[in-house]
């Protein structure tokens, strides 16, 4: 019989782990609960998960009975999932997607333990652009739900460069397998593309300024390849608002700028563009989906989408006004308050 080598937890210094790869309690949610609500309950998310958002909102307008079929088009840290699949009491079927290939495999091994198997829960590791194959494979879903955000397990992995706080390299990519990283992008990008890209993708005021010090960069050929690279390069950028000013200007130009570069590195606006106008073909005569955005591009194509499908006759009813979260639930979780919800039923 083989001897089982014990595995000794990383050691670090000081009473708390710092570093991302140090916090095994946080990385083991279910092993450590009363930890982990200790940590929500300071508005905090803890680092490796992901706290699901609108739950209530959104299965209140689902509607999800017993025996029906189901999408969430983005599996993220399972969150959604696991609780569409509690409303479906063992009878009917979810299909789940999701681009990235390092947490669809963590998420799947956590809603099998859960006791979610394939006899009722299929995940794919496919964009949800290809809704279309999905839905034809699958036969069409009685509910659908996209969360259009980001799962807080990236942005907490230095190694996936989607934020500014820590060091990294400057990828950004939702599948680092496919694509160039934003790194990569920098270099090539011309200073009229730079400029366009942080003004339409998140309304940056400070896009030429910023563009002008990546150009300048780029022509020694002193890339930015770092997470930290590109704070100093807002930073330099910025250097000419009052002191008393720069701190949170950095701060939301830095938010403004990754945001950007994320959404350019995964085509995310292409992405939401092709699902919405394959969307109503994979929903069943009745079917309901819930869309949350995060910020205002995304929710202006949206609505756009569903006003379009409503006055075509494709959709019977669509929401008038967005669906903000609680500020309850924007105090337990932050990450929440940019959160808008939208739906839609499809006509009969």
């Amino acid at each position: 019989m083989e001897e089982k080598i014990h595995k000794r937890r990383v050691h670090y210094s000081g009473t708390h782990p710092k570093r991302f790869e140090e916090k095994y309690k946080e990385h083991d949610p279910e092993k450590y609960a009363d930890t982990i609500e200790k940590v929500i309950s300071k508005g905090s998310t803890p680092a490796g998960m992901h706290i699901s958002i609108c739950v209530n909102e959104i299965l209140d307008f689902l509607q999800i009975q017993p025996g029906q079929q189901g999408l969430d088009a983005t599996l993220g840290y399972g969150g959604h999932t696991r609780r569409m699949l509690e409303k479906l009491q063992g009878k009917g079927h979810m299909y789940a997607l999701d681009v990235d290939p390092i947490e669809i495999v963590k998420t799947k091994q956590r809603l099998a333990d859960a006791g979610y198997g394939e006899d009722i829960l299929t995940i794919k590791q496919t964009n949800f652009r290809n809704i279309d194959q999905v839905a034809e494979e699958a036969g069409g879903f009685d509910f659908i739900l996209a969360d259009l955000g980001v799962s807080s397990m990236q942005i907490d992995n230095p190694d996936r460069g989607f934020t500014y706080k820590f060091d990294g390299p400057l990828d950004l990519r939702l599948d680092p397998e496919k694509g160039e990283s934003a790194a990569e992008r920098l270099r090539e990008v011309s200073y009229e593309e730079l400029v366009g890209m942080f003004q339409e993708n998140s309304d940056e005021p400070y896009a030429e300024e910023i563009a002008t010090v990546i150009m300048k960069r780029n022509r020694t050929k002193n890339y930015v390849e770092t997470t930290t690279q590109m704070k100093e390069v807002i930073e330099e950028a910025l250097s000419f608002v009052p002191e008393n000013e720069r701190k949170e200007a950095v701060k939301k130009s830095c938010q403004r700028c990754f945001q950007a570069l994320r959404i350019d590195v995964n085509s995310e606006f292409e992405v939401l563009y092709d699902f919405l106008d394959k969307l109503p073909d994979a929903l069943r005569p009745g079917g309901r989906v819930a869309i949350l955005t995060f910020h205002s591009g995304e929710d202006r194509l949206v609505k756009r989408a569903f006003k379009a499908g409503a006055k075509a006759g494709v959709y019977s009813e669509v929401s008038k006004d967005v669906i903000r979260p609680s500020a309850e639930e924007c105090v337990r979780n932050p990450r929440a308050r940019s959160t808008k919800m939208r739906w839609a039923v499809k006509t009969e």
